[in-house]
């Protein structure tokens, strides 16, 4: 498969999973997913698969900004990038949405956070965080 035809099954299976979060977090089936953490198992594995190419690109790595923009211009490398992006990602959604249920802060409150997990990952983290202060 095309790593543009994977970059869309990933997208749309994490875009699924962020749905059911959002809009049914308190379904058994998104509840299950959130215990069983089977799209970010499936996504880590994509990752595995697709990192392995990091080790023959001359250049890369994680040492500098340049580094790394040497492995991000390989596209199976980017492909990992953003897998690990939407693994964790989601991870952190999960999280999020344990931690409101356990300590009763409203859906409605916690809706913003997982769209800006999702979309733009620590802010996400750092919004549910302020409202959870402010919930103490």
């Amino acid at each position: 498969m095309e790593t543009s035809q994977i970059f869309s099954l990933v997208s749309s299976l994490a875009a699924v999973q962020w749905l059911l979060l959002i809009i049914l977090p308190k379904w058994r089936v998104t509840l299950w997913l959130i215990s069983y953490p089977l799209v970010p198992i499936v996504l880590s594995v994509i990752y595995c698969i697709y990192i392995t190419g990091f080790f023959s690109i001359s250049g890369g790595g994680y040492g500098s900004l340049q580094q790394v923009r040497t492995l991000f211009a390989n596209d199976s490398l980017l492909l990992a990038g953003w897998v690990h992006y939407l693994a964790f990602d989601l991870l952190i959604g999960f999280a999020i949405i344990r931690s409101s249920q356990e300590r009763n802060i409203s859906h409605w409150l916690v809706i913003p956070c997982l769209v800006m997990t999702f979309m733009f990952g620590p802010v996400g983290f750092l919004l549910y965080q302020i409202i959870k202060k402010i919930r103490q």
